[in-house]
C-alpha cells in the first residue's frame, strides 16, 4: 500500500496577523510556521497508524511551497513519514496547488491520498475535492473515522445533523478532521531519523491559477463591554433592543 499525505505550512495560531503592500500580501516576517493542524493531527497521524499495522506500507508526504517550508516537512517526517516531496512553487490558489499534488499522486500510483479538511489560515476546504476530480477518484470529505481492509475503506464522515458511514474501493482521496486520530509529538529518535530521510524537490507542472488575492482585511476591533447594575434590568432590556438589536 502507498499512502500520500498532503502537508501545508500555516502560521502558528498565536501569530500576530498583519498585511503589507496595500493589504495584498500576508506579512510573514517574524511569524512562526507550523504544520497545518488538520494535516498533522488527523491526516498524517492516521496514516502513521495504518503504517504501524502494515509496516510494508509506504508513507510519503507532499507539500507545495518554497524552501522555507522544509523545516515544517522535516517535522512531519519526524512524526513518521518515510520520505517527502516538495513541489517548488509558492501559490495560494487552490486549483494550482491541487494540480501539483495530483501530478505527484498520479506519478506515484498511491492507494490513499489524505488531506486535512482545511488549512487554518485560508479555510478553503477545496484542495481535496480538486485533487480527486483531477485524478478521477472518489472523494470522501470531513472524515472522522477510517478503517481499511484490503482494497476496501470504511469511512465515517460528518453530514448535516449526524454521521454517514460509507464503503469505497481504493484508490481514494479523503479529507480528515477531528476524530480520525490523536495528535502526537515527535520523539528524539524520529527527529534524528528525519534529518536523513529523503526530501525530493521537484519543479511544478504547468497549471492555471484560477483565483487571485485582491486584498485582506482584519476583523473589526472588539468594542468595550458595558456593565449594567443588577438593579436596573430595564436599561439592559433597552440596550439589547436599541443597540444590540436582539429583541
Amino acid at each position: 500500500m502507498k499512502i500520500l499525505v498532503c502537508i501545508s505550512k500555516s502560521p502558528d495560531t498565536t501569530a500576530k496577523i498583519a498585511f503589507t503592500d496595500n493589504n495584498t500580501k500576508f506579512a510573514a516576517a517574524g511569524v512562526q510556521w507550523i504544520i497545518n493542524p488538520y494535516d498533522e493531527w488527523y491526516a498524517l497521524v492516521r496514516a502513521i497508524e495504518i503504517k504501524e499495522k502494515d509496516p510494508s506500507a509506504a508513507l510519503h508526504l507532499v507539500t507545495v511551497a518554497g524552501a522555507d517550508a522544509e523545516p515544517v516537512i522535516r517535522k512531519a517526517l519526524a512524526l513518521g513519514g518515510d520520505e517527502a516531496i516538495r513541489v517548488n512553487a509558492d501559490s495560494q490558489d487552490s486549483f494550482y496547488i491541487a494540480a501539483q499534488i495530483a501530478e505527484i499522486a498520479q506519478q506515484g500510483s498511491y492507494d490513499l491520498v489524505f488531506t486535512g479538511k482545511e488549512t487554518i489560515d485560508y479555510n478553503g476546504s477545496s484542495v481535496g475535492g480538486m485533487i480527486a476530480e483531477l485524478l478521477n477518484l472518489p472523494y470522501v470529505a470531513l472524515a472522522t473515522r477510517f478503517e481499511i481492509n484490503g482494497n476496501t475503506a470504511t469511512i465515517t464522515r460528518e453530514i448535516e445533523g449526524g454521521e454517514e458511514t460509507v464503503e469505497v474501493s481504493t484508490p481514494v482521496v479523503v479529507s480528515c478532521q477531528k476524530g480520525m486520530a490523536e495528535a502526537r509529538i515527535p520523539n528524539m529518535r524520529g527527529i534524528m531519523a528525519a534529518r536523513t530521510k529523503p526530501l525530493k524537490v521537484t519543479e511544478p507542472v504547468a497549471a492555471d491559477s484560477l483565483t487571485s488575492i485582491i486584498n485582506f482585511e482584519l476583523p473589526p476591533a472588539k468594542e468595550g463591554v458595558k456593565l449594567i447594575p443588577a438593579d436596573n434590568p430595564g436599561e439592559l432590556v433597552r440596550l439589547l433592543h436599541e443597540e444590540a438589536k436582539v429583541i
